[in-house]
């Protein structure tokens, strides 16, 4: 057998020395040894593979959504998810601007108004929301937090009336008693505790199913722990929650408004009312992927 030197060997494999060093030493090139501080190696040996050579992962929804924001991609499911989850969440609660001024103000930044009269909370709200899904893409794998979620709220309800109102709080749990669909929610002065026992309960589970989302979206509404905001701040953790565990999110249509009330309602009685609206609105989103061409 005959060897070459680090030398001969780091010309033959076109690397530094330094390379040809390290492969030995980490036992990378079978039949190497050493006279004193000198490497023999077999003049037959191969070069190894480089060890930090990345192995091709299966790219996620999350990572097409973090890329095309990064890279401002327009056309694509980014553009499409911010225009259609704002201008849905935020109609669902009364905003009044349409699906194209929503993908105006997304677009351009700016909203153009001809003979109409805008409330400027829609508009404010409308551009809140589109940072806020920066924020779940931005923080997807991120475990859930009362502070992830209570920034959210401060986000979506920053620079609106609400915010200039004393007994409103933005970023913050409620100060008043308030009620949804004609049902009790949580006293401010519960809201705290019920907050931190729900995330306990919910982060236990190291992986979270379609039903545990929902079931955290039920229980988050029925504390409802913000004055204001709280649907569209639990759909966004719905969305993040199903992005961290590559499950196909969903959006809740304005058509699909009242079967979503019903199955918030019935939950505890039938869970089937919620689950078969959130999978006809994961549905519409698959239809979505199946036309930008991404795996699911």
């Amino acid at each position: 057998m005959r060897y070459l030197s680090v030398t001969e060997i780091a010309k033959k494999w076109n690397v530094s020395e330094r390379s040809v060093r390290n492969y030995c030493a980490q036992g990378r090139v079978p039949g190497a040894f050493l006279t004193g501080k000198t490497w023999n190696i077999p003049e037959n040996a191969e070069k190894p593979e480089r060890s930090n050579k990345k192995k091709e992962q299966p790219i996620t929804l999350l990572d097409i959504l973090q890329d095309q924001k990064a890279s401002k991609y327009s056309g694509g499911i980014y553009h499409k998810t911010q225009i259609d989850l704002t201008y849905n969440s935020n109609h669902i609660e009364g905003s009044r601007l349409t699906h194209d001024q929503t993908r105006y103000i997304f677009e351009t930044n700016t909203i153009g108004v001809e003979n109409e009269v805008l409330n400027v909370d829609d508009v404010i709200e409308t551009a809140n929301h589109f940072r806020c899904i920066d924020m779940i893409i931005d923080n997807a794998k991120a475990a859930l937090t009362e502070k992830f979620i209570k920034e959210l709220h401060l986000i979506l309800k920053n620079g609106t009336s609400d915010s200039r109102k004393d007994w409103f709080v933005v970023g913050d749990y409620k100060k008043l008693p308030n009620e949804v669909g004609g049902m009790d929610t949580a006293l401010p002065e519960e809201v705290a505790d019920k907050m931190k026992a729900l995330l306990t309960k919910y982060n236990a589970k190291e992986e979270k199913t379609f039903e545990d989302i929902l079931d955290f979206h039920v229980k988050f509404e029925r504390i409802h722990p913000f004055q204001d905001g709280n649907g569209r701040v639990g759909r966004l953790i719905m969305f993040k929650e199903c992005l961290k565990y590559n499950i196909v999110p969903f959006i809740i249509e304005d058509s699909l408004k009242l079967y979503y009330y019903r199955g918030l309602k019935e939950w505890n009685n039938e869970k089937g009312f919620l689950t078969d609206t959130c999978l006809t609105a994961q549905d519409k989103y698959k239809a979505y992927l199946d036309y930008f061409r991404i795996a699911y």
